[in-house]
């Protein structure tokens, strides 16, 4: 069986060229991918699947066709390539399509793949997750169960070629564990998170993860409504690490170009407090985005996109490039072989502050602390950026964490949030969540509170 490789890239794309493509790429792809959930010490449910496939992009004279097949064979991959090659004759005319130029060598990553991903036996995946389980049941004698536990990893190789030069292969490896505790509260039962990701098993703390999720379960308990106000917010790591995936997307150049981004437009404008800077960096050895290229072959890069306050560019792949009289920041993003790139964040990185969380909170006086949001993407408007969700957390009093809070509601838009950004933590965490995030805990001057 034919391995994925860049010889067989370049086989795809010869055989659309043969087929009567102007220009072509192809991307191929394995990856394999397990799930193993634990509940009452033992496995509950345990999922695995290798994806392997080759997707082709073919252009005619401006016109764009997109197959996709799992068949290696050379007769598999020639009829791939053609039915690229048939889509593109039946598309209507893009001035903006084609394929990316090469644009030089992509830069060399060592470490993104740990070998001990497709070592570790199913038995000794199914222990870590029920070592996570036995660490949040034994926090404290008031959590009660653990509402799931589970440990997820992937091994993946990605291989493109493009007829203009563009491409290059590379191999990565991730896995993550979590628990959602739930402890006896006394208007019912309370939940925490707790969570940890690494390339490989061997850096997953399952006492910790386990430790956390109780922790956070355990706090909650007691918690009511506040008052409807407005007050300094901090926002904890992983609610400021999905704000962050947001303002990712918003930045998409395709968002931004379709009319769905609050941020159109403003390139050049200051849209953040100086405290607050942003950047997408596809080459951070520690990010879980990271790779030598994009999804079609582009070199990664590191992109920074607020700074000072002021917005300085969008993310682009090739198209929204030419259709933005922009270059390719190298964000070209795939989901899988079936379907062509889009634009996508790599790892969105907020630059660590000099405040630790002490002082976040002594700065913010009275106040909230956020530590967790529901229905995030769904209650913000893509077009004006406001949002209204619920959220649950600690009071602030006298500059230190007091009662547990739910139930309430947080209130702003993105932009004016950003603006309102006085401080940003020390501490910053790697976040799964909406995307590859390193962000520390921020602190937002002023934020309409929702409640009783």
């Amino acid at each position: 069986m034919r391995t994925v490789d860049l010889d067989l890239a370049r086989a795809a794309v010869g055989a659309a060229v043969d087929a009567g493509a102007g220009e072509a790429e192809a991307y191929a792809s394995e990856a394999a991918r397990r799930e193993i959930r634990a509940h009452g010490g033992a496995v509950e449910s345990l999922g695995a699947a290798t994806q392997r496939g080759i997707g082709v992009r073919a252009w005619i004279e401006g016109r764009v066709g997109y197959g996709f097949g799992t068949d290696f064979s050379s007769p598999g991959i020639a009829a791939t390539a053609a039915r690229a090659v048939e889509m593109a004759r039946v598309a209507d005319p893009d001035e903006y399509a084609g394929p990316p130029a090469a644009a030089g060598e992509a830069p060399a990553l060592a470490g993104l793949r740990d070998p001990s991903v497709a070592e570790l036996s199913t038995e000794q995946a199914a222990e870590l997750a029920i070592a996570v389980e036995h660490a949040a049941l034994g926090f404290d004698r008031r959590v009660l169960g653990v509402e799931q536990a589970v440990y997820v990893d992937s091994d993946e190789r990605v291989a493109i070629a493009s007829s203009r030069g563009a491409g290059g292969e590379y191999e990565d490896s991730s896995c993550y564990a979590y628990a959602q505790a739930l402890a006896d509260g006394e208007s019912g039962r309370e939940t925490g998170l707790g969570f940890g990701l690494a390339r490989g098993p061997a850096g997953l703390d399952p006492a910790a993860i386990g430790r956390e999720a109780g922790e956070r379960a355990t706090d909650m308990i007691g918690s009511r409504k506040p008052a409807s106000r407005a007050c300094p917010v901090v926002l904890d790591a992983t609610v400021a690490a999905s704000f962050v995936g947001l303002i990712g997307g918003a930045l998409g150049a395709n968002a931004v170009q379709r009319g769905r981004s609050p941020l159109a437009g403003m390139v050049g404008e200051s849209i953040a407090s100086e405290a607050f800077a942003l950047r997408d960096d596809g080459l951070e050895p520690q990010g879980f985005a990271s790779a030598p290229i994009d999804g079609e072959g582009v070199p990664r890069r590191r992109t920074p996109l607020i700074e000072g306050g002021g917005l300085l560019t969008y993310l682009y792949d090739t198209y929204t490039a030419r259709r933005g009289g922009a270059e390719s920041t190298g964000n070209a993003g795939r989901s899988s072989y079936r379907g062509p790139p889009g634009v996508s964040a790599s790892n969105l990185i907020v630059a660590p502050g000099q405040h630790d969380f002490p002082r976040l909170l002594r700065d913010a006086g009275d106040g909230v602390f956020v530590t967790d949001v529901a229905g995030l993407h769904a209650g913000v408007n893509p077009v004006s950026g406001v949002f209204s969700v619920g959220a649950s957390g600690r009071a602030i009093r006298d500059g230190a964490l007091a009662e547990p809070l739910r139930e309430f509601t947080i209130a702003s838009d993105l932009v004016a949030m950003l603006k309102a950004i006085r401080a940003v933590g020390a501490a910053p965490r790697w976040v799964p969540f909406g995307g590859s995030v390193s962000v520390p805990p921020l602190l937002i001057a002023e934020m309409a509170i929702g409640g009783s």
